[in-house]
């Protein structure tokens, strides 16, 4: 090749690198992404689990809506007091006292407590329990059925089936609100740590058909409610419930139920 035609060649590949380099320069620019630098730091101190506790589909919608102010500066339950701080230091906000809570099963069903209709042996997932005769073996239709929906759901070990009910690790669990949504007795919530007294009963039943289906359930004798000096226990629906905004942690209430099921 003569030296003519090197040069030839070396002319068209660079300008065709430099042709290329603009053209990509050009829109590069034209359809860059903003990226929000606010955003762009939530998301660094944020955990990382995309968990979706929050409501929103991960940590980095989370930091996004943060940023723009559409989410709180302690959206992130997982994170909790630590990481809302560390938030509100880059957006510039106060922080506040976020209040540690923990998921709490409204159950004392155990298998030695509670009576059932019949054996089951078909699949074990709480969730396919509504289509089961009966909503599921169990006499009490509000109780815990035991097949372990929300430990498959829980990210962080923090929830297990023992002697047929489901029992939270309050020191692993993080109040993502996983096993809360996929319950489909709705039997978990989410309760202050500190909280002492747990009604650990849902059923609506009345006392008689209670009393044939398990050992501990309430039947809404009101004893609770009579008792409490601060007028933070109720009986609705044939079962207690605590107001944790009221509640002293006095005990009143646990000392009068004479099923034993606050806890």
């Amino acid at each position: 090749m003569s030296v003519s035609g090197i040069l030839l060649a070396t002319a068209i590949v660079g300008g065709t690198g430099l042709i290329l380099g603009l053209f990509l320069g050009f829109f590069g620019k034209k359809f860059q992404v903003e990226v929000d630098e606010k955003a762009e730091a939530v998301r660094e101190v944020l955990p990382g689990n995309n968990c979706g506790g929050c409501g929103y589909a991960g940590c980095n919608a989370l930091a996004e809506a943060i940023a723009k102010g559409e989410a709180p500066i302690d959206g992130c339950p997982v994170g909790g007091a630590a990481v809302a701080a560390k938030v509100g230091k880059i957006m510039g906000q106060e922080a506040g006292e976020a209040k540690h809570m923990v998921a709490f099963v409204k159950c004392a069903g155990t298998c030695d407590k509670t009576t059932t209709e019949y054996d089951y042996y078909g699949t074990r997932d709480c969730e396919t329990m509504p289509f089961i005769p009966g909503g599921g073996p169990k006499t009490c239709k509000d109780g815990c059925l035991g097949y372990g929906s929300c430990v498959r759901a829980c990210m962080f070990d923090a929830i297990h089936v023992v002697d047929g009910k489901a029992v939270v690790d309050r020191e692993k669990c993080k109040a993502c609100g996983k096993c809360v949504a996929v319950c489909p007795k709705h039997l978990i919530e989410l309760v202050p740590y500190e909280a002492m007294h747990l009604v650990q009963c849902s059923s609506k039943a009345k006392g008689k058909q209670v009393m044939q289906a398990c050992e501990v359930g309430c039947i809404a004798c009101k004893k609770c409610e009579k008792t409490c000096p601060s007028k933070a226990v109720t009986v609705e629906n044939n079962v207690a419930h605590i107001d944790y905004d009221k509640c002293t942690n006095c005990g009143a209430c646990a000392e009068a139920c004479p099923r034993k099921i606050i806890l």
